[in-house]
């Protein structure tokens, strides 16, 4: 196994891991070493508002190093935006050929572009030799069969790419049955691009089984393992967080996170909706890590009102649940 430190990735999760929920999480918690943000929709430059790149504004994304993510299928509305985000200061761009969600795959973006590698390699061959910035690609096995996976990378193989971040699942999979580890290794042992794994690391012990199984990966984006537990990067990179001697700490930490990302969403948000639904969002991800939650986060998801939410999570945190059965070791 490699003695170079894995680095590791926080995941673009659309509508999660913005750029609010970026900076929160750096100032309560260590061992993320980049962060890809969620998608821009390709645009050109008749209907460019730099309100939809506030995400990734610079000067938002001083502590935690940030690669922008494009979703489209028009090469020169990609080109552009590539090269306006160039402009900003991002050297490199990532191109979304993962997402699975059918409304976008239907048109032909995100996996949906993944049946179709000729149309993939037209747009790379337009692509690349116009934008100022480099471009890696995150993908899935295929839209609809893992098979899909062979030709991509031999058309991949063909084009000038940073590196390829796998999701061993097809798009049809969405997040369903267990990552194909079996597919991603073929995929790796046939590419001739740096690899980046993703997919079901949730815990040490799903941490460890993959980095034994592919000791020639160093880089790793984790999405979903890190917002249902977010010390997992600490515990990854070796770092004490004191789970062994008392909760205390481990509860404090998650209170103080949660606190401050609902006080930074509450600076962002309008009204109180918007504010609560976010807030929800980041509870269907945490809550079930802690035992025995069913009951109180069913009443917590059920909140309407900015108050009626704070005196939920009150009861919740009072109620001292252990948290992370299996993860916190």
């Amino acid at each position: 196994m490699t003695d170079n430190p894995p680095v590791l990735i926080l995941a673009p999760l659309q509508g999660v891991t913005d750029v609010v929920f970026r900076q929160a999480y750096v100032r309560h918690f260590s061992g993320i070493d980049q962060a890809m943000a969620p998608f821009i929709s390709t645009m050109s430059s008749r209907r460019l508002k730099p309100s939809r790149l506030k995400d990734v504004d610079p000067a938002l994304n001083t502590a935690l190093p940030v690669i922008p993510q494009i979703l489209g299928n028009n090469p020169d509305d990609f080109i552009y935006l590539g090269n306006y985000l160039f402009d900003m200061g991002y050297a490199q761009v990532n191109w979304n050929l993962g997402c699975p969600h059918s409304k976008i795959a239907k048109k032909l973006r995100g996996s949906g572009l993944l049946s179709h590698p000729d149309k993939i390699d037209a747009f790379l061959s337009r692509v690349i030799p116009a934008m100022k910035p480099t471009l890696s690609v995150k993908i899935r096995l295929g839209r609809k069969a893992k098979e899909e996976i062979r030709d991509l990378i031999a058309m991949f193989n063909t084009h000038k790419l940073d590196e390829i971040i796998l999701h061993p699942r097809t798009g049809e999979q969405m997040y369903t049955g267990a990552a194909d580890v079996d597919a991603f290794e073929q995929a790796m042992n046939d590419c001739g691009h740096p690899m980046v794994y993703n997919g079901d690391i949730v815990d040490l012990v799903s941490w460890e089984r993959i980095r034994q199984r592919f000791p020639e990966i160093n880089r790793f984006m984790i999405g979903r393992g890190i917002l249902s537990n977010p010390f997992l990067p600490e515990q990854i990179k070796g770092v004490n967080i004191d789970s062994k001697h008392t909760d205390a700490p481990i509860h404090e930490r998650l209170k103080n996170f949660h606190a401050d990302l609902f006080n930074s969403y509450k600076q962002v948000f309008s009204g109180p909706g918007h504010l609560i639904g976010r807030m929800k969002g980041f509870w269907s991800y945490l809550g079930p890590s802690f035992e025995n939650s069913k009951k109180s986060l069913k009443k917590l998801l059920k909140s309407n009102s900015e108050q009626g939410y704070l005196d939920r999570v009150n009861e919740f945190w009072d109620m001292s649940l252990n948290f992370g059965p299996g993860r916190i070791e």
